[in-house]
């Protein structure tokens, strides 16, 4: 005997409909916030790399199950005064020529920056015209960062010469922008601690002409 399905009545259409529209957001909603993030880029501190405009995917459970690593995009919450451009948990400003920030801010603030990871913890840098020179924790030698992908400084600027070494302090990470001479990072701020990482940008999806894996 076959069987004839009983027509659903308006109400229970809408209250169907009403549900599985709640899931797909409840599902939207726990992917971004747990899983993976857009976001959008709002400076032109990571160019070559990504432009103003341009929006990446960030993986935000990454960060759970294992640590940033040095040459990751990553998006984070820089020290609470970042944009002030101040350095350390006694603001002062750190002045191009001598040693970058190395005194990390207890206090975090609400906003996001995106920046690329030079150096971690235990790391000794210095930074010439731009170019970053990493000792590595446990190495005799610096190294010259593999910065194909940087945009680099323009001449004689002050803002890409910090030749005095520093080291990164435990649980700690150093940010720099692709955009040497233009970008408000670690430099004059400081590292910033794991625990403010929000994830890694792994892929751009945003303009059409540009989307890829980073």
């Amino acid at each position: 005997m076959r069987l004839i399905p009983k027509p659903k009545s308006t109400l229970g259409s809408i209250v169907e409909l009403a549900v599985i529209i709640a899931i797909a957001l409840g599902l939207a909603l726990a992917i971004q916030a747990y899983i993976v993030k857009p976001y959008r880029i709002p400076s032109g501190s990571m160019e070559p790399t990504l432009a103003v405009g341009q929006r990446v995917l960030v993986n935000r459970i990454g960060t759970h199950f294992s640590d940033p690593h040095v040459g990751e995009i990553a998006v984070f919450h820089p020290p609470k005064h970042a944009q002030q451009e101040v350095c350390g948990p006694v603001p002062h400003t750190i002045r191009p020529g001598g040693a970058a920030c190395a005194e990390p801010e207890p206090k975090s603030s609400g906003v996001n920056f995106i920046k690329r990871i030079v150096a971690g913890p235990g790391d000794e840098i210095y930074i010439r015209e731009g170019h970053v020179f990493r000792k590595p924790a446990g190495k005799s030698s610096f190294k010259g960062e593999p910065d194909h992908y940087i945009k680099g400084c323009s001449q004689g600027a002050s803002e890409c010469n910090f030749p005095t070494p520093i080291r990164i302090p435990a649980g700690h990470w150093f940010m720099m922008g692709d955009n040497r001479g233009e970008s408000d990072d670690s430099r004059f701020w400081g590292p910033v601690p794991t625990g403010w990482i929000v994830g890694g940008a792994f892929a751009t999806y945003w303009p059409p002409d540009r989307i890829g894996f980073l």
